[in-house]
């Protein structure tokens, strides 16, 4: 199965992915209908698998996540492509400014968009270090998510 998103962040930026559903991660809420909590894994689980190989520099991980239709939105930078996202990524790993994303515990949430995907909303917090200081901040993004094909 593969499923493909964008992701719009404020402050943040869009990606579009592929990810394997069979793989997931729990959710301990109790009141999420059975589809829904499936649903909640298979995109928690792609989130997880992003930004481990975003924060451990794997650019051949990103490009393999990353789809050539990419819609990378940004708010100050506006919109970019899959070629100027895989720019900034080879960019960002050259800098070597020991950036990491991590998602805030309990922010994440997942809706079913019917006959479409789903949409995830949640808060994720960048830092690094700056001058020999640790900078970090926290943005409230969205990702939009396609399945395509059973996948």
């Amino acid at each position: 199965m593969r499923m493909i998103y964008s992701l719009i962040c404020m402050a943040g930026f869009i990606i579009t992915m592929i990810f394997d559903p069979k793989l997931a991660i729990s959710q301990t809420d109790e009141s999420i209908a059975p589809n829904t909590q499936t649903l909640y894994e298979e995109i928690a689980y792609m989130d997880s698998l992003l930004f481990f190989a975003f924060n451990t520099r794997n650019l051949d991980k990103l490009k393999v996540l990353f789809t050539e239709d990419l819609e990378f939105y940004h708010d100050t930078a506006g919109l970019g492509s899959y070629e100027q996202n895989m720019a900034s990524s080879e960019r960002l790993v050259r800098q070597n400014n020991d950036l990491r994303r991590e998602l805030v515990k309990g922010s994440l949430e997942v809706y079913p968009i019917k006959d479409y995907g789903a949409i995830e909303i949640g808060m994720h917090t960048f830092c690094h270090t700056e001058n020999g200081q640790k900078d970090c901040g926290t943005f409230k993004f969205v990702h939009i998510w396609r399945k395509e094909n059973g996948s």
